[in-house]
């Protein structure tokens, strides 16, 4: 899915105020992380995850990786944070973060 310039510059706006859910460390992309990544972007529509790896170019293609995994939009990536988009199917106006 492609984001327009102003949908991507909202969305970065309110990603700002949040606080990574999911956390991934060096050892890869587990079928859990994999899992809870897309549960979050489920229930909150934009969440950040935070990637705990070394290597600048290994921490790109993870970000690819589970986007293309759990079929979300990279919206914005700073440092060890990325923050990802994916539409719900039936949006929680109390747990998302786009109807708050």
């Amino acid at each position: 899915m492609s984001l327009t310039p102003e949908q991507k510059k909202h969305f970065r706006t309110l990603g700002h105020n949040l606080n990574p859910i999911v956390m991934v460390a060096g050892n890869g992309l587990s079928e859990n992380i994999q899992l809870e990544v897309d549960r979050a972007l489920e229930d909150h529509e934009l969440i950040k995850v935070k990637f705990s790896v070394g290597d600048r170019e290994v921490k790109k293609q993870m970000i690819r990786e589970l986007c293309a995994i759990v079929e979300a939009t990279l919206v914005q990536e700073i440092g060890n944070i990325a923050l990802l988009y994916r539409a719900a199917q039936q949006p929680n106006p109390k747990l998302s973060n786009l109807m708050r």
